[in-house]
């Protein structure tokens, strides 16, 4: 399906910030600017800028206009559904290490369809909690058909537009379904150290499962958090009185 105005300018502005034409704290062009440069309306430009800050991404400034964000939010692992954005569940975050490929552990590869010994990207951060204490510690693993066409996932910095978006961008591939599956367990030594927590450790542990249209993985993300800060809460329907 052709993309809508709308979305082509978001996603143009998204491919100018990861680009690094525009860096941090950086004023995007004006509405005016833009309804010129697309020939559009200002409301199809509004709803440019409200994707993308919905996406976390930019920041508005009241009689400036919008600046890309200076602090990147990330979400923990898991609840990507449908009106899940990172501004309505991320948080500020840590990027732990280098990303480096290596052998994941075997539940990993399993859920990335990896042959024995195969790699795959490895990018962690640490997820905070509001007064900047560990929240969740979140390893992310990309198959190697996915790195391999996006470099920037190999960076330390994050990226701002967000790595789905940025995939997608690049690979042409987007999520169409996601599968959760919640655990208990105790805490390594290496997680509880970057959790701030001492042994022995209760924690819950999210493994999320992004896959596209075909049913390939785009990404396995591990969000381990100490059981005291995991919470879930969800609202459904339960039908009508009889």
């Amino acid at each position: 399906m052709p993309m809508l105005k709308y979305e082509q300018i978001a996603d143009s502005l998204r491919r100018r910030i990861t680009e690094g034409e525009f860096g941090p704290g950086d004023l995007l062009p004006s509405g005016r600017d833009l309804c010129e440069q697309w020939s559009v309306s200002r409301a199809t430009v509004n709803k440019a800028f409200d994707v993308l800050r919905a996406d976390g991404a930019i920041v508005a400034h009241q009689g400036l206009g919008f600046r890309v964000t200076e602090t990147p939010l990330a979400r923990p692992a898991g609840g990507r559904g449908i009106g899940a954005t990172r501004v309505s569940n991320g948080r500020p975050f840590r990027r732990m290490g280098q990303p480096v490929r290596e052998v994941p552990p075997a539940h990993v590869a399993d859920a990335l369809g990896l042959r024995p010994g195969e790699t795959a990207l490895r990018r962690d951060r640490l997820v905070l909690l509001p007064e900047g204490a560990p929240l969740s510690l979140v390893s992310a693993w990309f198959p190697p058909a996915v790195a391999d066409q996006c470099p920037k996932l190999a960076q330390v910095k994050p990226i701002a537009e967000g790595t789905t978006h940025y995939i997608t961008r690049q690979t042409g591939r987007s999520p169409a379904w996601g599968t959760d599956t919640t655990t208990v367990r105790l805490a390594g030594a290496a997680e509880a150290e970057a959790l701030g927590r001492s042994l022995p450790l209760a924690v819950a542990v999210d493994l999320h499962v992004a896959r596209d249209s075909e049913g390939s993985p785009l990404v396995c993300e591990e969000g381990v958090t100490p059981s005291g800060l995991w919470e879930r809460t969800e609202n459904y329907s339960m039908g009508s009185a009889s």
